[in-house]
């Protein structure tokens, strides 16, 4: 559990405060990592290096901000700041989209027995770029201005990338529902 005294732990640098830190805010911050980094290692990687940023600010936090809010956003920034680096290494993908429109009724069905694991799971088909920004904005909640000023994109483009990986996960989904439907029907 995450208080004041642990906290405080940390900004005198005890190596038991610093570990029981990382042990509570491991689950959040691999979580957040995972969702923008399709590479387990690169995600451990990253979330090591916003952990390292936490310890590094702890002591410089405004103490009217919660901490696991601002210790969030330390890490997404920290994702942020990865992707800018390996935006000229990484190539951003394609994705096949077919063009068929899939029966709202199906995804609906197939929405309602969907686990969180498995949304991961079908966010990964979802080009880096588009996930990147699907992610800041449907999960963590930033604006698109807020988006584009992080990833020095324009509003537009932002908009368009979120609504790309909306159809992804829509002809994925319906994928899904489909072949579950075909399996039911098949016993």
């Amino acid at each position: 559990m995450i208080n004041d005294s642990l906290i405080a732990g940390c900004v005198r640098k005890d190596p038991k405060a610093q570990y029981e830190l990382y042990r509570a805010l491991y689950p959040m911050m691999m979580s957040i990592c995972t969702r923008y980094e399709r590479d387990k290692q690169e995600a451990a990687a990253t979330m090591n290096q916003g952990f390292l940023k936490i310890l590094e600010n702890v002591g410089s936090r405004r103490t009217d901000v919660p901490f696991e809010p601002w210790a969030r956003r330390v890490v997404i920034n920290t994702v942020i700041d990865a992707h800018r680096r390996d935006k000229e290494r990484k190539a951003l993908e394609s994705a096949d989209i077919d063009g068929h429109e899939p029966e709202v009724s199906d995804i609906n069905d197939y929405l309602k027995h969907m686990e969180a694991e498995a949304f991961a799971d079908l966010l990964l088909r979802v080009p880096t770029m588009s996930r990147t920004v699907f992610n800041l904005f449907a999960i963590d909640g930033f604006s698109h201005a807020e988006i584009a000023e992080m990833l020095d994109l324009s509003e537009g483009t932002t908009k368009w990338h979120v609504s790309h990986a909306r159809t992804v996960l829509r002809n994925a989904i319906a994928g899904e529902a489909l072949a579950r439907t075909e399996k039911t029907v098949s016993r």
